[in-house]
């Protein structure tokens, strides 16, 4: 009887084998568009570096030993290292906020967040441009307060570009960090507490050594961003603080310098390679930290 039965019922079909591509064949498409598009336009303008006008090194030579170029490398870091500073003091009090904040207020705020990046950037800097004038809303109101006598100089000058870049790279900081902080468990604050550490040490101790991940994230990609952003710099900064973005915009476009023009670019990148090589030597990519 047993074997009757048996025999009756079907027998299971073999499951399928899902096809799993292997190798880079999935991936040639897109590894040739960028080849032909990023990777060989890039190597053409480093190689022109070197080999316009004449064949050396004459281009590098004069971009590093000259004052003036000299001045606008030291206006692009320190303008970039404020912008950094300053987005990252302000946007990890926001991402904290909207980490503890209940889901609905947070989506609010997070929403309002994500329209100031999507709103387009040359109006948001024309809006700066009118807020920051010697007749604008900033010194009409720093003088109805009386805290100044005159009217501030806020625009054609780095002060302005800092204040425009830190509005238009808070949102690059936010969302990292608001990623980092999520990921920390509230009990660990909690256990922290219940040893006996106050709010300064498990903030020190505790909350700012795990977000440090997310931190160095949003301050690198500020960082980068900032020294290569032109828009802002030329609207709020004027050439008389010109920084290098501006300065590779010139050289191609007006003096069709193409040699200046990609040993500055060089090293540019160079820079950025190396902040970001820093940064994964110092705390490794997502996947290890996870």
């Amino acid at each position: 009887m047993v074997a009757s039965v048996e025999t009756e019922m079907p027998a299971l079909a073999p499951p399928k084998r899902r096809f799993v591509p292997t190798g880079f064949k999935p991936t040639l498409p897109a590894l040739i568009l960028v080849l032909v598009f990023f990777v060989l336009p890039v190597a053409i303008l480093l190689t022109r570096s070197v080999t316009e006008p004449v064949l050396g090194l004459q281009n590098y030579a004069t971009l590093l030993g000259s004052a003036t170029y000299l001045k606008i490398f030291v206006n692009t870091f320190t303008v970039s290292a404020l912008v950094t500073l300053f987005s990252v003091m302000i946007g990890f009090p926001v991402a904290w906020a909207l980490a503890i904040m209940p889901r609905p207020s947070a989506n609010i705020v997070f929403a309002i967040v994500l329209l100031s990046m999507w709103t387009n950037l040359l109006a948001r800097t024309y809006a700066w441009m009118v807020l920051l004038q010697r007749t604008g809303v900033v010194n009409k109101t720093l003088m109805g307060l009386g805290l100044i006598d005159q009217p501030l100089m806020l625009v054609n000058n780095l002060v302005g570009v800092t204040i425009g870049m830190v509005y238009i790279m808070l949102p690059f900081t936010i969302i990292p960090l608001y990623g980092a902080i999520r990921r920390i468990d509230p009990m660990i604050l909690q256990a922290a507490a219940l040893c006996g550490a106050n709010r300064r040490q498990a903030f020190t101790g505790v909350l700012l050594p795990l977000a440090m991940p997310g931190i160095a994230s949003g301050a690198l990609m500020v960082f980068v961003m900032s020294l290569g952003y032109f828009v802002t710099p030329a609207l709020l900064g004027g050439t008389a603080n010109m920084m290098l973005a501006e300065l590779i915009a010139q050289f191609v476009q007006s003096l069709v310098n193409w040699g200046m023009g990609g040993a500055a670019a060089l090293v540019l990148l160079v820079v950025t390679l190396s902040l970001y090589a820093l940064q994964l030597r110092l705390f490794g990519t997502a996947g290890e930290r996870s």
